[in-house]
């Protein structure tokens, strides 16, 4: 399992970092040269859905989104228990239809391509729709671990503090 965690991290990763490459690029052409890369805007759009998706995948399952935990905080650890429960169970509710959706889209490009380049936009579409598929496999795995008592954690917790693992 930790090889399949750190190949999502990698994939979000290189797509943040072709983001923000391909940004600095254009930048660099354009004030140099006054040439700008072609499909440069349409490109990071792609490269960014594609980034936050597999990246929610992780989130999800590690339980790390931002949250305000204000009740969480003050409840006892069956209270916590439920709440992680009700929040992960929401979020699986709204990340399989999600995924099936972004699959629909996928079938539904055709011949879609960018501006310059005419790039199918089929490709990008589905290095995304395969994030979305993912983060809504690992939403219900989380939510089946956590049925039954455990927590999903980046990283073992060693030390005494209580609710380390929640993501705070």
């Amino acid at each position: 399992m930790k090889r399949l965690f750190s190949a999502i991290e990698t994939v979000a990763a290189l797509f943040l970092l072709l983001i923000a490459l391909l940004t600095a690029g254009n930048v660099l052409l354009r004030y140099a040269f006054s040439v700008q890369i072609p499909d440069w805007f349409d490109g990071t759009q792609m490269l960014q859905g594609i980034a936050m998706f597999w990246g929610i995948a992780l989130a999800t399952y590690y339980g790390t989104h931002i949250g305000v935990d204000i009740l969480w905080e003050h409840l006892g650890p069956r209270g916590k228990r439920r709440v992680d429960l009700l929040a992960t169970a929401v979020t699986t509710a709204f990340l399989v239809p999600l995924a099936w959706m972004v699959w629909v889209k996928v079938g539904g490009t055709g011949s879609q391509g960018t501006m310059d380049l005419r790039l199918p936009l089929q490709w990008f579409y589905s290095v995304a729709a395969a994030g979305a598929t993912v983060a809504a496999v690992l939403a219900a795995v989380r939510l089946v671990q956590l049925w039954q008592g455990r927590e999903a954690s980046p990283e073992p917790v060693d030390d005494d503090v209580p609710g380390a693992a929640h993501g705070s």
